[in-house]
């Protein structure tokens, strides 16, 4: 008696997550709004925007971002919103593979404080290939959170091991190059991206951030030297 052939089990179509309905998301973020919150994010943050603002916490949008995974398509229609709920959490969830230099260009026009742009840029854009193009371009912006956002960025390369020592050397020149520009929101990204770049475990990166550090210190300007003191008290406090 001959055995019967088994059929090839049939093969199903792969089942793939629906779109998410983006009015669906806004109406959970409204609903996961905090009006306690909201008053905190200007009172004990800073953060201040003329964008609508529902008061989610960065606990809930990173909850949030976890449960919907990376969705490009999303992230620009929660962008296109204008609700800096929604822009946070677009900033989450969106892909950097997918994104563009242009489509950071125009996000970036639309940043008002410094809590979206850090969040863009350590959750998202430090992982694009376009970051460090992207951070040259913003250094030479007269625009506020721009160019914040070139040394938040810079930071966060630095943080999440993102990047070359060429182009960690060539950040160091930026910070040097623009650690006098007083305004409080860019002083505190520069002096940030140069602490993030003196922490690398690489000695060349240390040694040249710390040299970084002690020129500024000795500046007759009063910004560079808050920059390079500052940086060299966190050097000071890691080595001990």
């Amino acid at each position: 008696m001959v055995a019967k052939k088994k059929s090839a089990p049939k093969r199903t179509a792969a089942k793939t997550a629906p779109p998410r309905d983006v009015k669906a998301v806004v109406t959970e973020l409204k609903r996961a709004g905090s009006a306690a919150y909201k008053a905190d994010m200007a009172k004990r943050y800073g953060i201040i925007t003329k964008a609508e603002v529902y008061g989610v916490t960065v606990a809930t949008l990173r909850k949030m971002a976890k449960e919907i995974g990376n969705d490009h398509a999303l992230a620009e229609k929660l962008w296109a919103t204008g609700i800096h709920d929604a822009r946070m959490l677009a900033a989450m969830v969106d892909d950097p593979a997918l994104v563009t230099p242009a489509q950071m260009d125009r996000w970036v026009k639309d940043m008002d404080n410094w809590g979206i742009v850090d969040t863009a840029c350590f959750h998202y854009w430090d992982r694009s290939p376009h970051a460090f193009k992207q951070i040259e371009k913003w250094a030479k912006s007269k625009d506020e959170f721009t160019k914040r956002a070139a040394f938040a960025l810079l930071a966060s390369c630095a943080l999440h091991k993102q990047g070359t020592d060429a182009q960690f050397l060539r950040g160091l020149d930026l910070i040097e190059d623009h650690a006098g520009d007083p305004r409080n929101f860019v002083k505190k990204a520069v002096n940030w991206a140069l602490r993030a770049i003196g922490g690398k475990a690489k000695p060349k990166l240390r040694a040249a951030a710390r040299e970084t550090a002690e020129r500024l210190s000795a500046s007759d300007d009063k910004t560079e030297r808050w920059v390079g003191r500052d940086a060299m008290k966190a050097f000071d406090k890691a080595d001990k």
